[in-house]
Formats: C-alpha cells, sequence, structure tokens
C-alpha cells in the first residue's frame, strides 16, 4: 500500500474514466495507491446498482474521493462496504443529512428534461452547453478524447428515490472546492466542521492540474480522523 494508503475515485457517472487518468497518477507520483471505480452502467443498471458495484470494490482501509453526481452515492457506497472509509468530496454534490433523495435538485431537473431526446435519454455531458462554453472547463487538447468517451445517462436515473445513511455527516468527511460552483456544500461542509480547501479552478479542475488538486486532496486526507 502507498504511503498515504489506498485512494479509490468514485467518478462522475456522466463522465468517462479516462477523464479521471491524469489525477489518479498525480496521486500515484505523491505515493498513493489508486484505482478508478468503474462507474459505466449496464442495462436496467441504476444509482443503487451502482453503489453496491462500488461498495464490492473497496477494501478494509481505503478511502474514497467522490467527484460531481458520485457524491450523492459516496455516504450509501460506504454504508454498504459496512466500514468506516473517509470521504473527500471534491467538487461534488451532496445528500440529504437524512431522509429520502434524488440524484437532481429541481433547477437542475428542469435543464435535463430539456436536453433528454424522445427515449429519456440525454446527450452526453460535454454537449450539454456550447463548447466555448467549456473552454475553461476541458483543455482543448483534451476535448475531443473525453468528448467521445462521454456515456449518455437516461433521465430516471435522476429521478431514482435513495436514502441517505443515519449520521453520514459525522463522518470521516472532507470537502475540496473548485471555485464557487458548489458553495452550498461548501458552507455545508465547514459548518459541519469537515477538513475543507478550495481551489481556484473549474468543474474538473483535476483535468488540466492534476498535480494541484492531487495535493489539495492528500493534505485534506492528512486531516482526516484516523480510526474513525
Amino acid at each position: 500500500m502507498g504511503a498515504h494508503g489506498r485512494i479509490v475515485i468514485l467518478p462522475s457517472p456522466l463522465l468517462p474514466t479516462l477523464a479521471y487518468a491524469g489525477l489518479a497518477e498525480a496521486l500515484m507520483r505523491a505515493g498513493a495507491e489508486v484505482s478508478i471505480a468503474r462507474a459505466d452502467l449496464g442495462p436496467g443498471e441504476g444509482p443503487a446498482e451502482l453503489a453496491n458495484r462500488w461498495a464490492r470494490e473497496l477494501e478494509q482501509g481505503s478511502l474514497i474521493v467522490a467527484h460531481s453526481n458520485a457524491g450523492y452515492l459516496a455516504p450509501l457506497v460506504r454504508e454498504k462496504a459496512g466500514s468506516h472509509q473517509g470521504i473527500v468530496f471534491m467538487d461534488a454534490a451532496l445528500p440529504p443529512e437524512s431522509g429520502t433523495f434524488t440524484l437532481a435538485p429541481a433547477r437542475f431537473r428542469g435543464l435535463l428534461e430539456r436536453l433528454a431526446d424522445g427515449a429519456g435519454m440525454l446527450p452526453a455531458w460535454t454537449r450539454w452547453w456550447p463548447r466555448e462554453q467549456l473552454a475553461d472547463v476541458i483543455p482543448d487538447e483534451q476535448f475531443d478524447q473525453i468528448d467521445r468517451a462521454c456515456p449518455r445517462l437516461s433521465l430516471p436515473y435522476f429521478d431514482s428515490q435513495l436514502c441517505a445513511p443515519t449520521d453520514w455527516t459525522a463522518g470521516p468527511n472532507a470537502y475540496l472546492a473548485f471555485g464557487a460552483t458548489y458553495a452550498d456544500e461548501l458552507t455545508f461542509a465547514r459548518r459541519q466542521l469537515w477538513p475543507s480547501a478550495t481551489l481556484t479552478g473549474s468543474h474538473l479542475a483535476f483535468v488540466g492540474s492534476p498535480d494541484e488538486v492531487a495535493a489539495a486532496l492528500l493534505d485534506l486526507v492528512e486531516q482526516l480522523p484516523r480510526g474513525g
């Protein structure tokens, strides 16, 4: 096991695994043992099945880094794994403190409905906005590769009902924000007294600046309570 332990990256199901390859390599250069969980969905699979699959990929003592929409599932993954893995939420959505929830807040759900085709399928995430609006999000030299590999999810995926695990906010949890996209989530994390940090950058800051993001993640890992 690496100097910083084993880290399992839970990618957004809206992005291809290759988008996280540079971050994984940067974490390994810094001494961590890293794997990227598979997020592609098989026929009939939804978020509950994805959380079950991810839980089976965890090992005792491993730590979770959850990005974007995967943040909703990370506490469920930890609960299903039956352990006390630390979670670093990386510019990620958060489930409610308790109760049921879906994977799209109301304002976001409206956007998805407008984007979906007649069969309820969404375009690749890279096609949700004009390309020029993603110029500061995905480096131009990597755009085509990520765009080609982006999966297409169905609208019902985001309407699935899940239940937040009891006392998941007690952690151990940390939060890394990129800019102000997830300002409410960062405020919540600070209110819970989680270790937290903010980097200047876009929602995919780890694509263009993997070493900087890796360093920030590992700093938060070191601040997580041990043996929680």
